[in-house]
C-alpha cells in the first residue's frame, strides 16, 4: 500500500504568494500525520481534499511562530466541522501550555479530545502496529527536533497457489494471511502467513528535520531513508547568516543526504528571498542529484517496497 506527502506549506518564516508556512502530511490508509502547523494550514487541507476527520497525529518540530501559529486555527475549524476522533498532538516542551493559553484566550470549545504530548528525551515518541515515530534534537535557536517516521516490514507478496495448495478457501481467509495473521481451518490445521507470502516487504521511512543547523546525529538518524525532508532556508553564499539563525544551506543539507545513504531529498523552509529557488536546487545537486524543491500542494508516492 502507498504512502502519499503532501507539502501543505514550504516557506520559510513568512508566507508568499506561492509559498505557505511550514505544514506537511504523511496520508496512510486510514490516518494522517502531520508536520508542523503554520498558518493557514486548513486552508491548504481544504485545497487538497484530504479532509478533517481522520484519525491524526501533530508533530511539532519546534514553538516558532511559522511552525505553530496554524493549530489554533485548525483546532477550531476541525471544532465547528463537528469532529469526534480524538488529536493526538506530540512536541517541544511549552507546547501544552501554548495550547491552554491561546484555548483560554480565545474561549473555544472542542468536539473531540486533545492528547498533548511533550518530549523531553531523544528515542521512541510513537509507537503504533504498523509503525513507529522517533525524535532526535536539532541545532536550532531554541529547543527543536528532528522526527522519523519508520514503517515496521510488511507482509510480502501473497501467493494464492500456495493458499489453493494448502486448502484454504478463497475468502476472507486469504485477507488475514496477506496481513500477516495465522488462520485455522475447519480440520483443525493451522496456516501461517509465512506459509503462502514471500519474504517480509521491507518498511519505509520519512524523515522531516524542521530547522535546524547540521547535526552530527543526523547521519545515523535518517539512514537509508526513503525520503530526507531537510529545510534549505538560505543558499550557499550565506551559510554564516545560516549559521547564526540556526538553519542550513542546500550543500549542508545534501552532504546530510549523502552520509546518510539516502534515496531522496526534499528541500522545503525556502526563504522569501528566493521567488526562484533554482539556485538551491543547483547548489544541492552538485553533492546529491537526487533532490528536488518542495512546492506548496506537491504530493509524493512511496510505493510499496519489493524486496
Amino acid at each position: 500500500m502507498s504512502i502519499n506527502v503532501i507539502f501543505l506549506g514550504t516557506a520559510g518564516s513568512v508566507p508568499t504568494l506561492n509559498r505557505s508556512l511550514p505544514a506537511i502530511i504523511i496520508k496512510l490508509q486510514n490516518e494522517q500525520i502531520m508536520f508542523d502547523c503554520g498558518e493557514g494550514t486548513q486552508r491548504q487541507i481544504l485545497k487538497v481534499k484530504i479532509g478533517f476527520h481522520k484519525k491524526m497525529k501533530i508533530l511539532i518540530s519546534h514553538l516558532h511562530g511559522d511552525h505553530v501559529l496554524g493549530l489554533p486555527g485548525l483546532l477550531q475549524t476541525m471544532a465547528l466541522m463537528e469532529r469526534q476522533k480524538k488529536i493526538e498532538i506530540y512536541g517541544p516542551k511549552g507546547i501544552k501550555h501554548f495550547l491552554e493559553c491561546t484555548k483560554e484566550i480565545l474561549k473555544f470549545g472542542l468536539t473531540f479530545p486533545v492528547e498533548i504530548i511533550e518530549i523531553y528525551d531523544s528515542g521512541i515518541i510513537c509507537e503504533e502496529k504498523n509503525y513507529t515515530i522517533k525524535a532526535i534534537r536539532s541545532s536550532h535557536t531554541e529547543t527543536s527536533l528532528v522526527f522519523g517516521y519508520i514503517e515496521k516490514p510488511r507482509p510480502g507478496k501473497f501467493y494464492p497457489e500456495k493458499a489453493r495448495a494448502l486448502g484454504v478457501p478463497e475468502s476472507d481467509l486469504w485477507s488475514k494471511l496477506q496481513e500477516g495473521k495465522k488462520i485455522k481451518l475447519s480440520d483443525g490445521r493451522v496456516i501461517k502467513s509465512v506459509d503462502v507470502t514471500g519474504p517480509l516487504r521491507k518498511g519505509r521511512k520519512i524523515v522531516y528535520t524542521g530547522d535546524t543547523r547540521p547535526i552530527k546525529n543526523l547521519e545515523v538518524f535518517a539512514s537509508k531513508a526513503d525520503l530526507l525532508i531537510h529545510e534549505s532556508t538560505f543558499d550557499d553564499s550565506l551559510i554564516d547568516k545560516a549559521l547564526v539563525d540556526g538553519h542550513s544551506t542546500p550543500y549542508q543539507a545534501a552532504n546530510e543526504a549523502k552520509k546518510a545513504k539516502v534515496k531522496k531529498l526534499i528541500l522545503t523552509h525556502i526563504s522569501a528571498r528566493y521567488p526562484n529557488p533554482e539556485i538551491l536546487l543547483r547548489q544541492a545537486q552538485k553533492i546529491f542529484q537526487n533532490t528536488i524543491i518542495a512546492k506548496d500542494l506537491m504530493e509524493l508516492e512511496l510505493p510499496l517496497i519489493e524486496n
